[in-house]
């Protein structure tokens, strides 16, 4: 099951994909080297408002790239969706 799966999440939001990108200190290019879609699809998406709206299977690798490098995504409890960084021992 994916760490997304845990907390419920299916969704990915544009604030979201800006948000791991800063904590991660990607630019859009290496967020699609590392996830393997087009520089033009993330450049599409991430301008866009609430949940971005792509094929799943886009969706899951922008997850993926983000999860592997240690993004945790926060999902909608009264709060807000977010993200945040887990520790370097957690993922390495």
């Amino acid at each position: 099951m994916a760490s997304n799966d845990t907390f419920g999440i299916d969704e990915l939001t544009s604030g979201q994909m800006r948000a791991a990108r800063a904590l991660l200190q990607w630019d859009q290019k290496t967020l699609a080297e590392q996830s393997k879609v087009s520089l033009a699809t993330i450049k599409r998406l991430e301008p866009q408002a609430g949940p971005i709206r792509a094929n799943r299977v886009t969706i899951d690798a922008l997850r993926r790239a983000f999860e592997s490098a240690g993004i945790q995504f926060i999902p909608e409890n009264g709060g807000g969706v977010g993200v945040r960084l887990s520790r370097r021992s957690d993922y390495s």
